[in-house]
């Protein structure tokens, strides 16, 4: 590959090939490219990601895209590190986005989560990277969607931590396949949970320290009662320690892997890049922009009039295509 600074159109097609034969290698570079906001930079991603594509793919990725989120100390960085050990023993490869609050003077992560998730730094099969969250405190920047679009054609599991809980938080939803919503048992989350409409999010519930004993036997009983309330009594509540011997990691595992299983990834993930497409479109040309393509409902029309294998940056040129020519 070529040494020149900042990629070109060409460095990120073979990065993308790279990625889409599920050369692992090739990640932090992939990533360091999509991280690039320069012209060129952008040039180079855009190549990246249309060769990890569904359309280059010949189909949705194979990873399983998994959101983790909760409040701060909630533990979500020693429960990913109990996670990561878990699927490296059934020889899944992992990648781990863990979405820090930016610095305003850089734009780059602040808290380096990924220092606290413990794994082999030798191990190929795992990915660490810390990613910023740009100005959107709890939601989620481009190119961490980009990042996950990349990853998802070399890994196995991808997961996105992402910081704190607020309703921005549900930007997470539109990423990944399954959400993990942890909570650490005494804290009152189950209330703020309520009133921000996070419980509408998991499709796993994770309390933590059960080692606490009563007090996280009766968080879960709290958050299973909240979710039947919503009609969600069928959502898992698994209870884990992290503590040597951990447990309830296996069993956090299987709730995981069945709610992939009963997911249509054919169709949940094409809508996804039409909700993430819309939301950009808006977000990068304003509300003026949408209403010159016929507001809300004209535009998911539009996006659904596209191929259903077009990632989110061609169906965000599909929408500006329209508003030009409009």
């Amino acid at each position: 590959m070529s040494g020149r600074s900042g990629a070109g159109e060409d460095d990120g097609a073979a990065l993308g090939r790279r990625l889409r034969d599920r050369d692992t290698s090739a990640a932090p570079a992939a990533l360091n490219l999509i991280e690039d906001r320069s012209p060129r930079g952008r040039e180079g991603a855009g190549a990246l990601l249309a060769e990890v594509a569904p359309a280059a793919l010949g189909h949705e990725a194979p990873a399983h895209l998994i959101g983790v989120t909760g409040p701060p100390g909630a533990g979500k960085s020693t429960l990913l590190s109990a996670l990561v050990r878990c699927w490296r023993g059934g020889a899944r490869t992992v990648a781990v986005l863990a979405v820090d609050p930016s610095s305003k003077r850089s734009g780059g992560s602040l808290l380096g989560d990924r220092a606290r998730i413990e794994h082999d730094p030798h191990d190929g099969g795992v990915l660490i990277r810390s990613t910023a969250a740009g100005a959107r405190l709890g939601g989620l920047a481009p190119p961490t969607r980009e990042s996950v679009d990349a990853l998802a054609a070399a890994f196995d599991v991808v997961v996105v931590e992402t910081v704190g809980v607020g309703q921005s938080e549900t930007d997470v939803e539109d990423v990944v396949d399954s959400v993990a919503v942890v909570v650490q048992p005494g804290s009152g989350d189950t209330l703020q949970f309520l009133k921000a409409g996070i419980m509408e999010v998991p499709d796993v519930l994770v309390v933590t320290k059960v080692d606490q004993g009563d007090v996280a036997l009766r968080a879960r009983r709290d958050l299973a009662a909240a979710l039947g309330t919503l009609g969600s009594a069928g959502t898992p509540v698994v209870a884990v320690s992290s503590l040597p011997p951990p447990t309830g990691i296996e069993e956090l595992v299987d709730a995981l892997d069945g709610h992939r299983a009963a997911l249509d990834v054919d169709e949940a993930r094409p809508q996804a890049r039409r909700l993430a497409a819309l939301a950009e479109f808006q977000r990068e040309h304003g509300e003026c922009a949408l209403r010159a393509v016929g507001g809300r409902r004209d535009a998911e029309a539009a996006l659904a009039e596209q191929d259903r294998a077009l990632n989110t940056p061609g169906l965000v040129a599909a929408l500006e295509a329209r508003m030009h020519a409009l």
